[in-house]
């Protein structure tokens, strides 16, 4: 979740990651307007941020998504690629230590 500051004639001026001021209105990383905002004003570091961010909710996704299709049987865990299978089973114990399946970083969905 990204916070935006608008002008008087409702222009975005300033973008953060934390909400600075009561008024700062949250946006999803992916709006259009803060798209065109960083487009426009911003170097490439904060792009690569950004996505960083979004990364970590398409992780998750993807994670999901292999846990639905095992459910399914539509793959097999075991087709998947040794390492896949290792990270994916890394990230399932990281997460069920930190308090079970519900754990969601930074609410990204």
């Amino acid at each position: 979740m990204l916070y935006v500051e608008r002008n008087s004639e409702g222009q975005i001026v300033a973008v953060s990651l934390q909400s600075k001021k009561t008024d700062a209105e949250p946006k999803e990383v992916m709006d259009e307007e803060i798209l065109k905002f960083l487009a426009e004003n911003s170097d490439s570091e904060f792009w690569v941020k950004m996505l960083s961010a979004s990364d970590m909710g398409i992780i998750r996704i993807l994670e999901d998504l292999i846990d639905l299709l095992v459910a399914k049987n539509i793959i097999m865990y075991t087709e998947l690629p040794e390492d896949a299978q290792k990270k994916i089973q890394q990230r399932k114990t990281a997460r069920e230590e930190m308090g079970g399946e519900s754990f969601m970083v930074d609410d990204i969905i």
